[in-house]
């Protein structure tokens, strides 16, 4: 399973909690869409994941930002992601870079609004965020492959368990 997470605007500590904290215990792949904030959450977060692919969000320190990339290509399950924090050019400049990635969906974090567009040229992903929503729903996303097909199904999730979204990402 590969999880994704956002926007965790910590001193210290990762702040998961409830089905968030399992998930990213058993996930094979976590990706973390920026804004740890300081140095030891990414630390914290690197302890409690298998596997940890991150970029730096606009609020990170200059230690997380020498360790990480802005911008980076993750493959899970055949499917190609183009992962950022954030695009001053919005959904028209997170699918450019996607495009640019050669990659079949974007991640991104900023907005702490969880959400999954296909609307588009490419699928966008938003888990938004687990520990500090601002008025939205705390959330994560998880993914999966699909049994005998190409892609993965997703769904956002609550720290409480709650599935409120399904979706599906086609490589």
């Amino acid at each position: 399973m590969l999880v994704v997470v956002s926007d965790t605007h910590s001193r210290e500590e990762t702040k998961l909690q409830g089905r968030t904290a399992e998930a990213v215990r058993e996930a094979d792949l976590v990706i973390h869409a920026g804004d740890f904030y300081r140095e030891p959450v990414l630390d914290a977060f690197e302890s409690a994941a298998r596997s940890l692919r991150a970029v730096y969000g606009n609020n990170a320190d200059a230690a997380i930002r020498d360790r990480l990339p802005e911008v980076r290509t993750v493959e899970y399950a055949g499917v190609r992601f183009a992962v950022t924090h954030r695009h001053r050019n919005g959904d028209t400049g997170l699918v450019m870079l996607g495009r640019e990635r050669d990659a079949d969906a974007v991640i991104c974090g900023h907005s702490h609004r969880p959400r999954f567009d296909d609307s588009g040229a490419l699928p966008i992903l938003n888990p938004g965020s687990h520990a500090q929503p601002r008025g939205n729903r705390p959330a994560h996303a998880e993914l999966g492959p699909i049994a005998e097909e190409a892609g993965l199904n997703g769904r956002l999730v609550t720290p409480d368990g709650e599935i409120f979204e399904e979706f599906r990402i086609a490589p």
